[in-house]
């Protein structure tokens, strides 16, 4: 029996089921489970994780249908799934993503769709509410102040054609969902002098009609992490919500919540974590070499009088923002390991904690690739408390626009 074929029924998975959640064809599966070919490494690590139990959507009618664009990793599914909702379309296009993202959703019934340039809305099937995390990219706004000045009417696919925002325009135009969640940097407000972020709210608001309501959170309350993200909300109907209204958590958790050995939070993981006291394993640690480096580098910039610098923090401390690049040197967020010991990186399953993938009571993420591309996720993904949390505050206002639409409208 091939590797392949055994890990394959520890998951619980048909052959159909495992190249689905694989993102292969069922002819390649079979000549893996024959073992006539043995597949990528990345593969059997992820049907590995698939033996550890996932967090399933409960059973029966869901209160609402959402879809999942530039879904990542499913940070913002998770806050919707959490007040009831069904996810019925996805698309990420980064096949790394699309791995992590199978292993912790094995229940779906719709693929992972991949470039969503490539998808036309009227192949997206209906849905309540779009939920997106799209790239921030400039507008070129030549072409409207052109049509302006020759008194010519233009609209959004004018002003966002070549940008990720124009597929979010042009789906929320054809489905007229009754909300959406939009996530981006804080710096979407600046960007480009603020003209991104005007094109964005007349597209949202003047030319697709929908009352928005937007709010930079930090998801300091909720983990320990500085993390500024602005969320943008909005409703298709007149509504009474606000994200000024949202209730914000005071004070917040510290690091010592979320580290290998710093609490009795979970046994030793391999290969994240090790020994009786279940502490992050050795290969975490910084080398000698990168550490010093990191140390001159802070103080060539120190004596220059500029800023920047690795940022070293113990149990009792908050961090800094975690970024996609994290897996390059660690510098922004280093673990103190005590006097005279080298600081090291977080593992990858300290940073699904971090950003609040990894919660108590619930089984942990699953982690099926490699550390540079799990950081790397993580260092993309929203903070999913934060998520929930907005969620939760949508809820009333998002059902009450439900109940006043059609009495046929269906979510099963």
């Amino acid at each position: 029996m091939s590797e392949f074929s055994t890990l394959r029924q520890r998951a619980g998975l048909t052959v159909a089921e495992a190249a689905r959640a694989a993102g292969y064809d069922e002819r390649t599966a079979y000549r893996w489970e024959s073992g006539e070919v043995k597949p990528r490494e990345a593969v059997l690590r992820l049907l590995r994780s698939m033996q550890e139990p996932v967090a399933r959507r409960e059973p029966g009618e869901p209160a609402f249908r959402f879809i999942d664009l530039f879904a990542g990793i499913g940070g913002l599914r998770r806050g919707f799934e959490a007040i009831g909702g069904k996810c019925v379309f996805t698309s990420e296009w980064d096949k790394y993503a699309q791995l992590t993202y199978r292993a912790n959703f094995p229940y779906d019934d719709h693929e992972v769709n991949g470039d969503i340039r490539q998808v036309a809305e009227a192949d997206i099937p209906q849905f309540d509410v779009l939920l997106a995390g799209f790239p921030c990219q400039p507008f070129s706004l030549a072409g409207v102040s052109k049509k302006n000045s020759l008194n010519r009417a233009h609209g959004f696919a004018d002003e966002t054609q070549g940008t990720l925002f124009f597929d979010v325009a042009r789906i929320l135009a054809h489905h007229r969902p009754a909300a959406f969640l939009l996530e981006n940097v804080k710096n979407l407000l600046s960007h480009d002098r603020g003209r991104t972020f005007e094109v964005i709210k007349d597209v949202l608001q003047e030319q697709l009609g929908y009352h928005i309501s937007y709010r930079v959170v930090d998801g300091k309350p909720w983990t320990p992490q500085h993390r500024e993200r602005i969320f943008i909300v909005g409703f298709r109907d007149p509504t009474a919500f606000s994200m000024n209204d949202m209730p914000i958590p005071e004070g917040g958790p510290v690091l010592a919540s979320i580290l290998h050995g710093a609490a009795e939070i979970e046994e030793p993981e391999a290969p994240y974590s090790e020994g009786p006291e279940g502490k992050a394993a050795a290969k975490y640690t910084l080398s000698q070499h990168l550490w010093t480096y990191l140390q001159n580098y802070a103080e060539k910039h120190r004596q220059k009088g500029n800023g920047f610098g690795f940022g070293l923090v113990g149990p009792g401390d908050t961090a800094r923002t975690l970024s996609a690049r994290y897996h390059k040197d660690g510098s922004e967020i280093l673990i103190d390991q005590g006097k005279g010991r080298i600081p090291r990186r977080l593992t990858p399953r300290e940073c699904a904690r971090l950003m609040g993938f990894d919660r108590p009571g619930q089984p942990p993420v699953r982690i099926p690739v490699s550390d540079t591309q799990a950081y790397r996720q993580f260092g993309n993904a929203v903070v999913v408390p934060v998520v929930e949390a907005i969620a939760r505050h949508m809820e009333p206002h998002l059902m009450k626009a439900l109940a006043a639409q059609e009495p046929e409208r269906d979510v099963a």
